[in-house]
């Protein structure tokens, strides 16, 4: 199946009080895993690149590549959307002349007049080409690509505006953080998502879904959460695995053990049964 933008696939998990997962990747078996995941479920998915994951891999245009090359490969059928996670203004211009199917543009650490009229530019250059976007109000706590949120809770009013723009769908503040959760977390502020859920039938989105107990994050599913994102869960269980591969002296004593097809495939693994765990805490169903 081709690339697709994520208005329609969002627009139902809404409504059905489901979410669809967003994944970051890395590099090649970063994508190979998300994909088989999520083919094996049967359901869509949204592989997502970072800033300096992009700039890390080649350029916005090498990771599309990799990402519709390997679909054909690997004969994926499920839905997949190819998004821009966390762009900067520049960013998402690029991503969008590029092809990707839908870019975050997160304009939170800009003055909101600003941000506002960002957005709306992107949007009418995202829609004019039938890509969806992303939009952010309110810090996510924690450190992306260089860009540091305290993690405040997203202006009601604020959220109205941007929301009002036509984005797609809108990640909020509601005490999430990007990273590893610290142990005196407070938890997700479900007032304040009511509060926001109330009055914008966007989908809203997720952000730092690596860490947030199972529960929570149900819970706000079932508010009008339609979209969560997961990077740092992928990265520490691949790393985990690679560390017992190693530890275990694998890459020693092992018949070309060295050899990176048999290094990497624990780690592979790993990533592949994280996504299959959070597809099912998401309650995403097998696509139409």
């Amino acid at each position: 199946m081709s690339l697709v933008n994520g208005n329609e696939i969002f627009a139902e998990a809404r409504k059905g009080h489901y979410a669809v997962g967003a994944f970051n990747t890395n590099n090649l078996e970063w994508t190979r895993a998300i994909l088989g995941a999520a083919q094996e479920k049967g359901t869509p998915v949204l592989i997502q690149t970072s800033m300096g994951a992009a700039k890390y891999m080649g350029g916005y245009e090498l990771c599309l590549n990799l990402v519709q090359q390997t679909i054909k490969s690997m004969n994926i059928t499920v839905p997949v959307i190819m998004h821009l996670d966390h762009g900067n203004y520049e960013a998402a211009k690029e991503c969008i002349e590029v092809g990707y199917n839908s870019v975050m543009f997160d304009g939170h650490d800009l003055p909101f007049a600003e941000n506002l009229e960002k957005t709306k530019e992107i949007v009418k250059l995202a829609h004019a080409k039938g890509m969806s976007v992303e939009a952010e109000v309110g810090s996510i706590g924690g450190e992306e690509d260089g860009i540091i949120g305290e993690g405040e809770l997203a202006d009601v009013e604020e959220a109205k505006q941007i929301a009002a723009t036509g984005v797609d769908y809108l990640a909020c503040g509601i005490g999430n953080i990007h990273g590893q959760y610290p142990e005196n977390w407070k938890g997700l502020k479900f007032e304040r998502l009511q509060e926001l859920a109330d009055i914008i039938s966007t989908p809203l989105v997720l952000h730092g879904g690596s860490g947030i107990p199972k529960e929570q994050i149900q819970k706000a599913i079932s508010m009008g959460v339609a979209k969560v994102n997961v990077n740092t869960e992928c990265q520490m269980a691949f790393a985990a695995a690679t560390r017992k591969y190693i530890e275990e002296g694998h890459d020693q004593n092992d018949i070309k053990g060295y050899d990176p097809r048999k290094l990497l495939a624990p780690g592979t693994k790993a990533i592949k049964d994280t996504v299959e765990s959070r597809i099912e805490w998401f309650g995403t169903p097998a696509a139409k």
